[in-house]
């Protein structure tokens, strides 16, 4: 897929799960748009974003002490889950990648996970999009049996699309659940 799928300025949160690419690498450089652009194994936070024109330093400190205030945690990956069209790996827990969108969603309404088009909030990392039922199968047959994956999830990242390809921002650390005073303004890169 070429990158006219995204638009430049748009920009997402993320956390990287690089533990994930052995195993999804190839099928994602295919399959998934975001991968295409590059965007690396991961499971996002919050798509779309804010538009890079209002990534000032008051939204990068908010953001750094959203992400601050929650704890760093391990994800496995033991089987694959479908949405329509999308055949991704599933985190376990699920749960703490749910509260970190909610947090980023409550403090930027006008800025919903998926663009408001679904009301539930499902965690995932997507290996590919637009196949059909046949094909997601024989994917998911060849990746089950890379499974399971384990990861340490310390940061979240802010990627931005400069209408060619995904850049990353910032590096967000994730705290101790307790979120830090202003000095805590992230990693610029």
């Amino acid at each position: 897929m070429s990158s006219q799928t995204f638009q430049a300025g748009q920009t997402g949160l993320i956390v990287r799960v690089p533990e994930a690419d052995p195993a999804v690498r190839g099928w994602r450089e295919r399959l998934d748009p975001s991968a295409h652009d590059g965007v690396p194994a991961h499971v996002t936070v919050l798509f779309p974003f804010l538009d890079e024109s209002r990534l000032d330093a008051d939204v990068i400190a908010a953001l750094a002490g959203i992400v601050a205030g929650h704890r760093a945690f391990d994800l496995r990956f033991r089987t694959c889950g479908r949405l329509p069209e999308v055949l991704y790996l599933a985190p376990e827990p699920a749960e703490p990648l749910r509260k970190l969108t909610e947090s980023v969603a409550a403090r930027w309404p006008e800025a919903p996970p998926y663009g408001g088009r679904f009301t539930e909030i499902i965690p995932h990392l997507t290996i590919a999009q637009g196949q059909d039922a046949a094909t997601a199968d024989a994917i998911e047959a060849g990746v089950l049996g890379r499974l399971p994956i384990a990861s340490r999830i310390t940061s979240v990242v802010l990627m931005a699309h400069d209408g060619t390809t995904w850049q990353e921002r910032a590096v967000f650390p994730l705290g101790d659940g307790v979120p830090p005073g202003p000095a805590g303004a992230g990693e610029h890169s």
